[in-house]
């Protein structure tokens, strides 16, 4: 909210952001209302939806003209759109995370099916990075998810199933940190381990015991980019010794931020734009 006033100068928008909270869990008519009010205020040219976005096309679907590949695989949605007339719903987070994939994972590092990815949490994030990885190509020998909730495993499994994909995936009810310990040590060497429990961020805590230990020449990726992160810390604890490549969750987050900005104001954001973008982020983020 603070360096969106940044962006909008240089890219020359002229405009300002509104925030709007909701509760989680909020009911159906809240969202409602607000879809109404983006509809009905023509000063408004879209909207980016965060915590809500499952609960968001849940509620208001029949209010959305058309919506894109993404969000009818994830049944969500982050992004709603007006233009000509008519409301267009977008899923960014496949895009965005692939695109924040890409700043710290060779290509080429699937090739062969020898290394697998374990993502612990199965909520948004989860859904989001894992079709993003599954439609593409190569991709990881085995794509694993845990959980707490097996209501969560579930319905990630029925996402997965809209897919058309060889992606082999992999769903586990994790009952407690000890759980998580166990498939990590399975891995094999170059695998890439994700946090997108919000554990660190939304809560105190890691999905991983102290005593886990981390592949090696592993990916690591901590989808939190602020609060107290532990599992980021063990995993940099380890990196030397176990020659792992660390990653939070800045650049996804900048790229869900901006990929929404270039949908909702019809932007071609190229790699320097990006990174000019990012660098004035970088020092509101440093000061804070």
């Amino acid at each position: 909210m603070k360096i969106f006033p940044k962006w909008s100068e240089i890219l020359g928008l002229n405009c300002e952001i509104v925030g709007l909270d909701l509760p989680l869990r909020a009911p159906a008519e809240r969202y409602r209302h607000v879809m109404q009010q983006i509809i009905a205020d023509p000063t408004v040219k879209g909207a980016l939806i965060t915590a809500h976005k499952i609960d968001m096309l849940q509620a208001c679907r029949g209010k959305i003209d058309e919506l894109d590949q993404y969000a009818r695989i994830c049944d969500e949605v982050s992004c709603i759109i007006k233009r000509e007339g008519k409301l267009l719903g977008f899923a960014k987070d496949a895009i965005s995370s692939a695109q924040a994939l890409g700043h710290f994972v060779p290509r080429e590092h699937w090739r062969g099916g020898a290394r697998d990815a374990l993502c612990l949490g199965a909520g948004g994030a989860a859904v989001a990075i894992s079709v993003s990885m599954a439609l593409d190509e190569p991709h990881p020998g085995r794509f694993i998810l845990t959980d707490i909730a097996p209501e969560r495993l579930a319905s990630i499994r029925q996402v997965h199933q809209r897919l058309d994909t060889p992606q082999q995936f992999e769903y586990h009810l994790s009952r407690s940190a000890t759980d998580n310990d166990r498939l990590l040590r399975q891995l094999p060497p170059g695998s890439l381990v994700i946090n997108a429990t919000g554990l660190g961020k939304d809560r105190p805590g890691s999905p991983l015991t102290s005593e886990a230990q981390f592949p090696q020449d592993g990916l690591v990726w901590e989808l939190n980019y602020r609060g107290e992160r532990d599992f980021m810390r063990a995993a940099a604890a380890q990196a030397e010794a176990l020659n792992l490549t660390v990653e939070d969750g800045w650049k996804y987050f900048l790229h869900g931020w901006t990929e929404v900005m270039a949908e909702v104001f019809d932007l071609q954001l190229d790699e320097a734009t990006f990174d000019q973008l990012s660098a004035a982020a970088e020092t509101y983020r440093k000061a804070n």
